[in-house]
C-alpha cells in the first residue's frame, strides 16, 4: 500500500480549504449584504435607498422593504406543466422558493445564464414564497440623487413604477414587488 506524499496530501487540504474559504467570503459579502439593506431601510426618512439590479436589459429599482434577501442562481428543480417563465423551485436553506424568470414575464427573452445571476426573494411581508431571477445586481441605489423622468401616463402594468435618471446617465424604472405578488397572471403558474 502506498501513502500518499506530504505535498499530494497538502494539496488536498488546499484544495478543499479553497473551497472553505470561498464560502467564508461569500457567506461574509451576503451578511454585509443584508447588513446594508437593512441599515438603509432603517435610514428611509434620511436617504431613499433602493437595490440596483439589471433585468433584461432594462435597470430597475426595488424598494427595500419588499425584497427578502440576495441569493446566487443555483439549480433549480422543475415543475412540469408550468409557465414558460416559471423556472422552478430553489432550495435556500431548507425554504423552497419559486423562482421566476422575469424577463420572460414580461415578454422579452430568457434570461442568459451567466455567473452574475442572482434571486433576489421577496419580503416575507408579501405573503409569497417567491424570488425573481435577474442578470445582475448594482446594489444600493438613492434615487434621492437621481432625476426624476415625467411619469408615464400610459404604464404597461401596475408593477412598473416612476422613471430616474442618475448622474451617468443611466435610466432606471421602479420595480413593485408587491404589485407583481397581486397580478393575477403571476398567480396562475400552470399552463
Amino acid at each position: 500500500m502506498t501513502l500518499p506524499s506530504e505535498d499530494a496530501r497538502e494539496d488536498k487540504l488546499t484544495g478543499t480549504a479553497g473551497r472553505v474559504d470561498r464560502r467564508k467570503r461569500l457567506r461574509v459579502f451576503q451578511e454585509e449584504l443584508v447588513e446594508r439593506m437593512q441599515a438603509a431601510r432603517a435610514q428611509t426618512d434620511v436617504r431613499d435607498n433602493r437595490l440596483g439590479v439589471l433585468i433584461g436589459q432594462r435597470r430597475w429599482l426595488i424598494d427595500l422593504q419588499e425584497t427578502g434577501e440576495v441569493v446566487p442562481f443555483n439549480s433549480l428543480t422543475k415543475v412540469p406543466l408550468t409557465q414558460s417563465w416559471y423556472l422552478g423551485l430553489l432550495n435556500i436553506r431548507g425554504n423552497l422558493v419559486s423562482v421566476i424568470d422575469f424577463a420572460i414575464y414580461q415578454g422579452l427573452e430568457p434570461t442568459e445564464t451567466e455567473p452574475t445571476n442572482r434571486v433576489i426573494t421577496f419580503a416575507p411581508s408579501l405573503g409569497i414564497n417567491c424570488g425573481i431571477l435577474v442578470s445582475r445586481v448594482f446594489g444600493l441605489r438613492n434615487v434621492s440623487e437621481m432625476l426624476a423622468l415625467p411619469t408615464q401616463s400610459n404604464k404597461p402594468a401596475s408593477w412598473v413604477g416612476d422613471g430616474f435618471r442618475d448622474s451617468e446617465s443611466q435610466q432606471w424604472t421602479g420595480l413593485s414587488l408587491t404589485a407583481i405578488a397581486h397580478d393575477p397572471r403571476f398567480l396562475h403558474i400552470g399552463t
